[in-house]
């Protein structure tokens, strides 16, 4: 099975896609309902609630990945793809995101700094391969050497936060993100 079959399978079965992706965005919602303003960071409810961002954010973050190889690498036209395969996902992702922080800080979601550092290792490594696929190198830059390098510092130093907070041990304590410093 390819990746093209798997993507064609997921879209076979639209019914089932949809109730997938709208479940999250409904559980939180409903969430809302059944504890009081500020006590969705207690033990029962943020357990529950980790589990819903989880759900979401796993299929929102291989469809974002899919939908921008899409775009940039293989050059297809979205207008030509299922829609509940490459942006339905990612709505229901940001959906259940926003109705989910109105409900509890992230800071109580048992692993959201984990996600969190995944998301941003892979919007780092999208852009380093973008970057690298993009680049036609010549021997005159208009851009300074100095610019060049800070920029790959900065990158280079959200890729070490971003596997630093998605691979920490549990006895390691959280990490700020690197600041640009302006």
């Amino acid at each position: 099975m390819t990746g093209r079959d798997l993507v064609a399978l997921v879209g076979s079965n639209p019914l089932v896609l949809a109730g997938v992706l709208g479940a999250p965005p409904l559980f939180a919602i409903a969430l809302s309902f059944l504890h009081k303003r500020g006590n969705g960071g207690n033990p029962p409810w943020r357990l529950v609630y980790s589990a819903i961002v989880y759900s979401t954010c796993i299929p929102g973050m291989l469809s974002t990945v899919l939908t921008a190889y899409t775009l940039f690498f293989s050059r297809e036209n979205l207008m030509d793809q299922n829609v509940l395969v490459y942006l339905a996902p990612i709505a229901s992702m940001v959906a259940t995101l926003m109705l989910v922080r109105k409900n509890v800080s992230f800071d109580a979601i048992p692993g959201f700094d984990r996600i969190w550092g995944l998301m941003t290792m892979i919007g780092m490594t999208f852009v380093i391969v973008l970057a690298v696929e993009k680049t036609r190198i010549f021997i005159v830059s208009v851009l300074p050497i100095g610019a060049l390098i800070g920029i790959c510092i900065f990158v280079f130093a959200l890729m070490k936060w971003g596997a630093y907070m998605a691979f920490r041990g549990s006895h390691e304590p959280k990490k700020d993100a690197p600041k640009l410093g302006l």
